[in-house]
């Protein structure tokens, strides 16, 4: 997308009707504008911000199943979201996501490795199943207190007696974001970031049909006609179901969770960590040069544009991490932090110091006739959300006639990866990268990659 792109979108948005206007440019918003395109509906996508600005680009860039909701024997919820993890490994976004490694240490040896044990096979099971019977990731591996060493030497062995070893899988969130946003414009989407969206407009019977906006890089104003309004700003909602005048809707909690950022030399360790502690879980993650660890779960009241990791936002998450590590961090070692807001449901009666027990299972609902609000969920499961936010829009009959097709719909990028990574070696050759540079490059652009390499062949300077 390019400025050629955005220019074409909001004329467009200026003169045509559309089936359906998504407000929103997260995870959730960009997967509806596919699922909608990508069942031939015209659609039109808008952001008053840039592209996963908000949450998701704040995550802890994992596609997981979440392991800690199986002990809550929240099965279903897990059993979706390791099929979706299965689905982008595999089909969708195979350059994006990857298998990732996670240790869990133990301090038992018997009592506590037989319940992780159980917990992590009922994981991996529900895993093979969500698969269709196909592994997509290593299942469980057993370490005694040696071998956990030699995958991650600074852990402090008197913390541990030994570790289950468990895959989940890493994921670029915001590359996530885009590549969801182009792949619906190339299946017919327009697609503009930077229009903010004033007043949802209604038909004389009170149904929406459509939006004014202003384009926030001119200032222009216009109207944006459409036959459905999809709300998926995230921890915006209410806000974004205000523009419409309704009583109707969606309350949410907005749950900050932080992360700190290391460099990678700091620790050395070749897997991921995976801790539970009192309040919740905490991960140790590898991610390039850098380890990223988080998170936290505190109500967040404050300005939902830019949450900020508090004094013991960070202190809270270096002493969970130093409860495991030889040579403990300090702040000294923080080279990053940054916090990001999850839109949870709220129940009638919000206990904001329980928010973790707040449902992360996402819900839809009509805000006014013509207009939906989808919010809750996480990253994984976001193409679950997008199809039912869109069957919710067409109502039953319309969905049935017009089903959703991205749980087989390669992303931009993802068709051909194989056979493009299979090059990775004579690419590397003819430009002079190294294999650590190539692996960073082909999980960043997948199968276009000789479309950016050719840029290198018309200006050498590039590269």
């Amino acid at each position: 997308m390019d400025p050629e792109q955005r220019a074409r979108s909001l004329q467009a948005m200026r003169t045509e009707t559309f089936d359906m206007l998504v407000i929103g440019g997260g995870v959730t918003g960009a997967g509806i504008a596919l699922d909608a395109a990508s069942r031939g509906m015209t659609t039109a996508i808008v952001d008053s911000q840039d592209w996963a600005a908000g949450t998701s680009s704040r995550s802890s860039r994992l596609v997981h199943g979440g392991l800690r909701y199986l002990y809550q024997l929240d099965f279903k919820l897990v059993a979706e979201a390791l099929k979706e993890r299965a689905r982008l490994l595999t089909t969708i976004a195979p350059h994006l996501v990857k298998a990732q490694p996670f240790l869990w240490p133990l301090k038992m040896p018997v009592i506590e490795r037989a319940y992780s044990a159980i917990g992590v096979g009922m994981y991996d099971a529900l895993a093979v199943i969500g698969a269709g019977f196909k592994k997509t990731v290593p299942t469980q591996r057993h370490l005694s207190r040696k071998g956990t060493l030699e995958r991650f030497p600074d852990v402090d062995p008197k913390a541990l007696v030994g570790a289950i070893e468990f895959y989940d899988a890493r994921v670029d969130d915001a590359r996530l974001v885009i590549s969801l946003v182009r792949t619906a414009v190339e299946h017919g989407a327009e697609a503009a970031s930077r229009v903010r969206v004033t007043k949802v407009l209604t038909d004389l019977t009170g149904r929406a049909s459509g939006a004014e906006v202003v384009d926030l890089e001119t200032g222009e104003e216009f109207t944006i006609r459409a036959r459905h309004v999809t709300n998926a700003t995230g921890v915006w909602t209410e806000q974004t179901q205000d523009l419409a005048g309704g009583t109707g809707g969606l309350k949410v909690l907005a749950s900050k969770g932080i992360h700190v950022v290391l460099p990678r030399e700091r620790i050395r360790g070749t897997s991921g960590m995976f801790l539970r502690t009192e309040k919740s879980v905490l991960f140790i993650i590898p991610w390039q040069r850098y380890w990223v660890i988080g998170t936290t779960d505190t109500a967040w009241h404050e300005q939902l544009q830019h949450p900020v990791p508090t004094s013991e936002d960070i202190d809270y998450v270096l002493e969970q991490a130093n409860a495991v590590l030889a040579d403990p961090l300090t702040r000294d070692d923080v080279v990053g932090t940054f916090a990001g807001l999850r839109p949870l449901l709220q129940p009638k009666v919000l206990d904001e110091s329980k928010s973790t027990k707040v449902s992360r299972e996402h819900t839809v609902t009509e805000v006014i006739p013509g207009m939906v609000s989808i919010a809750g969920g996480k990253l994984t499961t976001y193409r679950v959300m997008a199809s039912d936010a869109v069957d919710f829009a067409l109502g039953k009959r319309e969905a049935k006639r017009r089903p959703s097709v991205t749980a087989r719909l390669p992303l931009v990028g993802a068709a051909g990866f194989a056979a493009t990574a299979n090059r990775g070696d004579a690419l590397g050759a003819r430009y002079g990268f190294d294999a650590e540079r190539m692996e960073h490059l082909l999980s960043r652009y997948g199968s276009e990659l000789p479309e950016v390499l050719t840029l290198i062949d018309d200006d050498p300077s590039l590269g």
